[in-house]
């Protein structure tokens, strides 16, 4: 097969595999935004092992792509040498802040314009420009002249990667594929531990489902980009879904780049150089797969701004997502369970800054709530303003999302 074929058909492969994601995650209300507001404020978890189930799922799924031969890891970016760990950890915290006063992380809010939500299609559009503005334009600037140079070189102690198979490969005498498959084994079954501790969560069909076919989708992308799309011309190996025109990398699923790319593809459309990547049809079929959806279950309804607080809110959330997510190198899908299934440490200080800005923004209000009651403080007006919205954003919550 010629390479314009293959690409073509692996194309189609990927708008199908992003329907389908749409579809699973409008049905299933997957939402890590959800995960952290149940879990932290109501005292609810299935939401959030349906999200460490995923990650479980493509743990395993990726590194046995990896480790069979069908997929080359080592030559992501999450896999690079340089950990840019302020980078990770600044990028997640000031994603997590952002998707908390949007309501909805990247993923949630393109399910949601699928819904028929103008008040998502809003926050994208703001979040597109701000990501691409901190790709190649004046926060770009910013970002390599401040936050890139702080980075620690795994090649300064003898490592080919920041993986933890490369980090710790040697130890007790065993190769990098040996500790691959151990850490491989060991975080997976951690993270299985956790989620099926609780006997109910089995029973939990909504997000037993969601956390697995999530998972599986994400194994399904390193499998398309980084083996059925990839072409060997002799000299080199060229990956055809992935972005620019050079030989690219194996990719799978993130949304903040590419809902930047998909803006400059929009707009630039007669350049020649630009064309349909993995991410571009992904952000494309996720919103057609919940659209289908919401049409099919009866639940589109159109839905806008409740005034100029919420506009202001959802303004600053999608500014500092797309701020954060490119700068952190991914989103909650991108780093949260892309990265995290590569075994790299920046996608874990990543998932960990995410977790962390969400967690503050809805718990620093409520502390600083007790600390004026404590002490007698007239701050009601101000705290009503810290508080931040509920994750359901405009509209009446369904029957399967928390009433606060």
């Amino acid at each position: 097969m010629d390479p314009q074929t293959l690409a073509h058909h692996a194309l189609a492969l990927a708008f199908l595999l992003a329907l389908i994601f749409g579809a699973v995650a409008a049905r299933t209300d997957f939402c890590t935004l959800g995960a952290v507001y149940d879990g932290l404020m109501l005292g609810r978890w299935g939401r959030m092992r349906a999200w460490l189930l995923a990650i479980a799922v493509a743990v395993i799924g990726a590194n046995l792509l990896d480790l069979t031969g069908c997929v080359d890891l080592s030559r992501t970016f999450y896999e690079a040498a340089q950990i840019h760990w302020l980078s990770n950890l600044l990028g997640g915290l000031l994603f997590g802040v952002g998707m908390t006063y949007a309501t909805g992380c990247a993923h949630r809010n393109l399910v949601r314009i699928g819904g028929g939500s103008l008040r998502s299609l809003v926050i994208v559009l703001v979040m597109g420009v701000s990501a691409y503005m901190t790709l190649k334009g004046l926060f770009g600037q910013w970002r390599v002249e401040w936050l890139d140079p702080v980075a620690l070189n795994t090649h300064g102690f003898g490592r080919s990667g920041q993986d933890l198979g490369a980090l710790f490969a040697g130890a007790f005498g065993l190769g990098r594929h040996t500790i691959q498959a151990l850490f491989t084994v060991a975080v997976s079954g951690a993270l299985l531990w956790w989620v099926f501790r609780d006997r109910g969560f089995v029973h939990d069909g909504r997000n037993l489902f969601a956390g697995v076919v999530v998972g599986a989708l994400v194994t399904a992308g390193w499998y398309l980009t980084g083996h059925f799309a990839r072409y060997d011309d002799g000299l080199q190996v060229h990956y055809l879904l992935a972005y620019g025109g050079g030989t690219g990398a194996p990719e799978s699923w993130t949304f903040v780049g590419p809902v930047a790319y998909t803006l400059e593809l929009l707009m630039l459309y007669t350049d020649a150089s630009l064309r349909l990547t993995f991410g571009i049809v992904g952000v494309v079929g996720v919103v057609l797969g919940s659209f289908a959806w919401s049409l099919y279950s009866g639940t589109f309804r159109w839905e806008g701004f409740r005034g100029l607080r919420d506009l202001r809110r959802a303004l600053a959330g999608g500014v500092l997502m797309g701020v954060g997510g490119v700068t952190g190198m991914g989103c909650t899908i991108g780093q949260g369970i892309t990265g995290v299934s590569t075994l790299a440490v920046g996608s874990a200080l990543a998932f960990a800054g995410i977790l962390l800005g969400a967690a503050l923004t809805y718990r620093l209000p409520y502390w600083w709530a007790v600390y004026c009651m404590n002490h007698d403080a007239p701050w009601t007006a101000l705290r009503a303003r810290l508080r931040p919205p509920h994750p359901a954003g405009g509209r009446l919550p369904s029957s399967r999302e928390p009433v606060s």
